[in-house]
């Protein structure tokens, strides 16, 4: 009873467009599961095997270029889900797609085979789920963007700022080769763009820190 109280919670926190016939589901089926920083919760090639609503932190979602280097292409937030394991759960293949806790994250764990079942029974969960799409797509098209018009010093501008859209903070933690590989880039280049920042006093840098509130 104490899970299902604790999940209904955090609906009400985070999810409040859910109808409470829905949320009430959900109480009885799903499960509460937290994970620490860099916990892999999704990798190409294997099938999902529930539906994660994230309740708190933050989830990075990237694939891995001919080189292995990683291609960021969005986040995901307390309130939101990711849009590619909803994919993998209404038709049932296999992920193509990386994500990964940036943070330790609590997550309600649903099982699949409700995910398209309630897309028809609750008219709530299917405009939740629409608008998770829409979301996506706009962030795939702001990386498309990105990548395509944007030069390397732009792209590490717009990458700073949007942690700050992302999740309010104006301090990133994290290494320069973190940045580097979510840029697709290498440690040198992304420390050298920073130092030139820093010398226009639009960063402040520290061991592992960035503050970038100037760029605000």
């Amino acid at each position: 009873m104490s899970n299902q109280r604790e999940i209904l919670d955090y609906l009400q926190l985070h999810f409040p467009s859910l109808e409470s016939a829905l949320c009430t589901e959900i109480g009885e089926l799903g499960t509460i599961e937290t994970f620490p920083a860099g916990q892999i919760l999704m990798e190409p090639g294997k099938y999902i095997k529930f539906l994660p609503l994230l309740c708190s932190g933050l989830i990075e979602v990237y694939r891995n270029d001919a080189e292995s280097r990683e291609v960021l292409l969005y986040y995901v937030k307390a309130g939101e889900v990711c849009s590619a394991a909803l994919t993998c759960c209404m038709t049932n293949v296999t992920a193509e797609i990386y994500a990964r806790s940036v943070e330790q994250c609590t997550i309600i764990k649903i099982p699949i085979q409700n995910v398209d079942m309630w897309f028809t029974r609750y008219s709530s969960w299917k405009q939740f789920v629409f608008m998770q799409y829409r979301m996506r797509f706009n962030e795939l098209l702001q990386t498309i963007d990105s990548l395509a018009f944007l030069k390397m010093d732009e792209r590490l501008i717009r990458f700073l700022k949007n942690i700050y859209t992302t999740t309010g903070k104006t301090v990133y933690e994290g290494s320069h080769a973190d940045i580097a590989l979510s840029l697709s880039s290498s440690r040198e280049v992304i420390s050298r763009l920073l130092k030139t920042l820093e010398h226009a006093n639009k960063v402040v840098l520290s061991r592992n820190k960035i503050d970038f509130s100037k760029l605000l």
